[in-house]
């Protein structure tokens, strides 16, 4: 993160960031010329935080998910997050185009999916794992259906360009106000999957021999889908859609430190931190207008997949 302060359109030396940040941290403004200031503290200093959130956030809910639902390809957007997300961000910015209004109806959307998906999965007494992936399947097509009704129905001049930008995901416009609104879910629901990590394995075995083991695996599950959703929505909300992220980082989790979620959990915090914010630092250097982070991470995701199953042969999970 200290690092990603250095780069960009007006590189600056690492000693001039660390003399900035520790003279604002202690109130003392003016040190430096004013340019210097805003650069560092007010542009890439917040757009830095947020980027640890987010692909911190999106990275855990991944590892989550893919242990609760012992499946390898389901990722942080399994249950419809980021669809509902997106259309609850599109249909704010057609009605309102309101910054807040955008990142509430986003937020509330993205809850709003994984609630349809586990009430589809309540068809079933059990509420087995599958058909909770299959209810957000269905979920996911439906607001994915819905997100390409409101482009039908924008504008397009300016709320056709707004609502394409935004779900192709990015980090430009990140403030501190950004922090303050949405780091709140996502620091609950991080810590919440923190804290319930040894759960996920003993989930990761089946329900029956949860059970055997004495956890009651509706709570357990509903505390991992709440936490889960809690962090990715809140990521979701402020950043885009960014995909890849909650499905790769977790398995290069896994071929660093194995299966145990006790230790999976934190490393995948940090690696999806650092991804992200090396995605981000590739966005806004390698070329003349900045790329979505969408793109950068499919790019970088779908190669890195295509080497794990050469790697594997389709196994070690």
């Amino acid at each position: 993160m200290i690092f990603s302060l250095t780069i960009g359109r007006y590189p600056l030396p690492l000693s001039v960031i660390a003399k900035i940040m520790w003279f604002r941290l202690w109130g003392l403004v003016g040190q430096f010329p004013d340019t210097y200031e805003v650069v560092v503290w007010d542009i890439r200093f917040p757009r830095a935080l947020l980027g640890v959130f987010v692909g911190a956030s999106l990275a855990v809910s991944g590892t989550a998910f893919q242990g609760l639902f012992r499946n390898p390809l389901v990722s942080s957007g399994t249950l419809g997050v980021s669809a509902g997300a997106g259309f609850g961000a599109s249909l704010a910015i057609v009605l309102f185009n309101n910054t807040a209004l955008i990142y509430i109806f986003a937020f509330a959307f993205g809850v709003l999916s994984v609630v349809l998906s586990y009430l589809i999965g309540r068809f079933y007494s059990a509420t087995p794992t599958i058909t909770l992936v299959l209810g957000g399947i269905i979920v996911s097509s439906v607001f994915s259906a819905l997100v390409s009704l409101v482009k039908y129905a924008a504008d397009p001049y300016e709320q056709l360009p707004a609502i394409v930008f935004w779900l192709m995901g990015s980090l430009a416009s990140a403030r501190y106000s950004d922090l303050m609104v949405a780091g709140i879910p996502m620091a609950i629901g991080m810590a919440g999957l923190f804290a319930v990590r040894w759960q996920i394995n003993v989930l990761s075995m089946g329900d029956r021999e949860a059970r055997s083991l004495g956890i009651n695996t509706s709570v357990a599950k509903g505390l991992v889908l709440a936490c889960a959703t809690m962090a990715t929505a809140g990521a979701v909300c402020v950043s885009g859609i960014i995909g890849w992220v909650g499905l790769v980082i977790p398995h290069i989790g896994r071929m660093l430190i194995g299966n145990d979620n006790k230790l999976l959990v934190p490393v995948s915090i940090s690696l999806g931190a650092c991804f992200l914010l090396l995605v981000d630092m590739l966005a806004r250097t390698i070329s003349g207008s900045e790329i979505p982070l969408s793109i950068l991470t499919a790019l970088l995701g779908g190669p890195f997949f295509v080497y794990l199953l050469k790697k594997t042969k389709g196994g070690g999970w």
